[in-house]
């Protein structure tokens, strides 16, 4: 199970830390992912962590995002700094394991003045 938390609203150019709490351990998955989506958009890639810790981020993202893991508290995060409207959407973490996707039911975030 995977449950996010920390969104909301936010003025243009601030900043949020999603959060994203595993029920089981996360030290041993090889990706952890944050998507995102927005109204009336396809789901799309934001960032991703690797077991050894490469990051990876969608062009959107990179320079203003940072994906990070807490391995002892099974706990994925998304820092995200100078918020643009366009980031506005429904944020997601996920990641796969034997084929199956696991999803959390994503958190809100609204970049508006």
């Amino acid at each position: 199970q995977l449950v996010e938390s920390g969104g909301g609203l936010v003025q243009p150019g601030g900043s949020l830390r999603l959060s994203c709490a595993a029920s089981g351990s996360i030290a041993n998955l090889n990706v952890m992912n944050w998507y995102r989506q927005a109204p009336g958009k396809e789901r799309e890639l934001v960032a991703e962590i690797r077991v050894g810790g490469t990051t990876n981020y969608a062009d959107s993202a990179r320079d203003r995002f940072t994906i990070s893991k807490d391995n002892a508290k099974n706990t994925l995060y998304l820092q995200m700094n100078g918020l643009k409207p366009e980031d506005t959407a429904v944020y997601y973490c996920h990641f796969q394991r034997m084929g199956i996707n696991y999803w959390g039911q994503g958190t809100e975030v609204t970049v508006s003045s």
